[in-house]
């Protein structure tokens, strides 16, 4: 007896309104190829009740002689009221070198047919977004999504069909913040033996757990956040969480979900990053209206040797290296003489810090400011004191460049990045915050 699956209809060229801060890949030159596809079918819900369902997914894969096999499956974050991909914009370089397809699925109801959201970016009150098929009803009108009781089988049935589209072998479950919560519920209740997951990539999770169903049409951050902490099983199948320090400790709360590894269960508590950070947002920083330059940390390449960790464990291979969790005194984090945040992976920006990198924002900061974390500068005098020389502030960024690749923490291909990111001119600039400006 076949599965069910999604049944795929290439959408014309045009705007699939799927837009990072970053600039674009340019995948054609890459000989990559980029198509959206109407996604329709019949879903069950987790009380066994039909509807039918016509979502979007866009489908970005290699030519078949560079084609590694794995699909990953993107959970796309509707945090926001629209859309978006979070998860391709940190692992877009190691899908590409590695040639792995992606999937962005519009598994849930307000991406599709709109919404309120969660987070507003001016402070304000959560936008109400109109989805895909308000703001294009001439490309989307023929979308329809029966709420979010429904999105964990429209998320397998569509995964299955681009696995068969692409002619994946391997399929990983990824997704960040909203959807790492959707992604643990489905690790909870609804992965089993038929699933089309061999592997899943939660980044940023709550430590609470989403409703099965939600209570009206769609889920939202303030129902999850106000269910009780849940622990993933973690014998399960292959999986890792990556989390920032605003996720332990800050909003999202899942220091009273914190587990030990288990057989297919690692943890990495990554020092010095923030829920959302620089990285991702890119040239549009000022539009947030922070207080405080945004997170700086390094988070993005250990999420690309996360994928890269995940993706071998998948196939049979080592699991990836466990890590230390954060240091954790009462309701804080213990830290050291900068103020930097004690245990986790480390970093050279934290372990050969010019900055201090925290996933909070000061008090008083919005909503969305607070997720983005902060970045404070370190007056030169005391980095002086500290490293004595520019030459031996680089000797010991390079040592801890060296050490977190060496530690399964850093792809080798990304030393280069990794080192191009010291800050020896911090040495030099005291009180001058234009080097931050990264």
């Amino acid at each position: 007896m076949s599965l069910p699956s999604a049944v795929l209809s290439p959408l014309p060229p045009g705007d699939h309104r799927l837009h990072g801060a970053r600039p674009p890949v340019d995948l054609e030159a890459l000989g990559w190829t980029e198509v959206e596809h109407t996604a329709s079918g019949v879903a069950r819900s987790p009380s066994g009740v039909e509807a039918s369902y016509a979502v979007r997914v866009l489908v970005r894969h290699p030519p078949a002689y560079t084609a590694s096999g794995t699909l990953c499956v993107e959970w796309l974050n509707v945090s926001s009221g629209a859309e978006a991909a979070p998860e391709w914009t940190y692992l877009a370089e190691e899908l590409l070198r590695a040639g792995h397809a992606w999937a962005g699925v519009s598994a849930q109801v307000v991406g599709v047919m709109g919404g309120a959201g969660s987070v507003a970016v001016d402070g304000g009150a959560p936008p109400t977004s109109p989805g895909l098929v308000g703001s294009d009803p001439q490309r989307y009108g023929d979308l329809a999504h029966p709420g979010d009781a429904w999105c964990h089988d429209v998320y397998a049935q569509v995964a299955r069909a681009v696995r068969d589209l692409v002619g994946a072998d391997l399929v990983l479950a990824v997704g960040e913040s909203q959807s790492a919560c959707l992604l643990s519920r489905h690790l909870v209740s609804v992965h089993g033996p038929d699933s089309p997951f061999g592997g899943y990539l939660v980044h940023s999770r709550a430590g609470a757990l989403p409703a099965l169903e939600p209570d009206g049409q769609q889920h939202t951050m303030a129902a999850v956040l106000a269910q009780p902490p849940a622990v993933l099983p973690d014998d399960l199948v292959p999986t890792l969480v990556v989390q920032t320090e605003t996720d332990v400790l800050g909003r999202m709360r899942s220091l009273p979900a914190r587990q030990p590894d288990g057989p297919w269960l690692r943890t990495w508590e990554v020092a010095g990053t923030a829920h959302a950070d620089k990285f991702q947002i890119d040239a549009f920083e000022e539009l947030l209206g922070c207080p405080t330059p945004v997170n700086r940390g390094q988070q993005v390449f250990v999420l690309r040797a996360g994928l890269r960790a995940l993706e071998t464990w998948a196939r049979g291979g080592d699991a990836p290296p466990a890590a230390d969790p954060f240091e954790v005194v009462g309701e804080h984090y213990a830290t050291d003489d900068l103020g930097t945040t004690l245990g986790g992976v480390r970093t050279p920006a934290v372990d050969a810090p010019v900055e201090r990198l925290s996933g909070f924002a000061p008090e008083g900061a919005s909503l969305i400011c607070q997720l983005f974390g902060s970045t404070t500068p370190l007056p030169a005098g005391s980095l002086r004191a500290r490293w004595g020389s520019a030459e031996e502030y680089l000797a010991a960024y390079s040592a801890a460049t060296e050490a977190m690749i060496a530690a399964g923490f850093a792809c080798p291909e990304d030393r280069d990045a990794l080192l191009s990111e010291a800050r020896p001119q911090a040495l030099t600039q005291d009180q001058d915050p234009s080097w931050i400006s990264r």
